[in-house]
């Protein structure tokens, strides 16, 4: 007994949704740190774009591409942060 597929393909459509509204966030946030806390909600939404669309498809492999990016993500936001963090002191 599996997933529909169907069902799959609504929840990628939402979840590419709320990434363009959070991608939004990143481009007209009126500060820095709204733009950071866009960028990390993007990130979150990619991951769990690849871990549905592995699920959708049957292919373990995009579970570790979305572990990877979700790593460089992390990364990613906290280097902006420290940047930040400098940049106000």
């Amino acid at each position: 007994m599996g997933i529909d597929s169907g069902v799959l393909d609504i929840v990628i459509l939402i979840l590419i949704l709320v990434s363009a509204l959070s991608t939004i966030r990143v481009v007209v946030g009126p500060s820095p740190e709204d733009r950071m806390i866009g960028m990390n909600m993007v990130y979150a939404q990619v991951s769990a774009i690849l871990v549905v669309i592995a699920v959708k498809i049957a292919r373990p492999l995009y579970l570790d591409v979305a572990l990877v990016y979700a790593i460089l993500g992390f990364v990613g936001i906290l280097a902006i942060t420290r940047y930040i963090r400098e940049e106000q002191q």
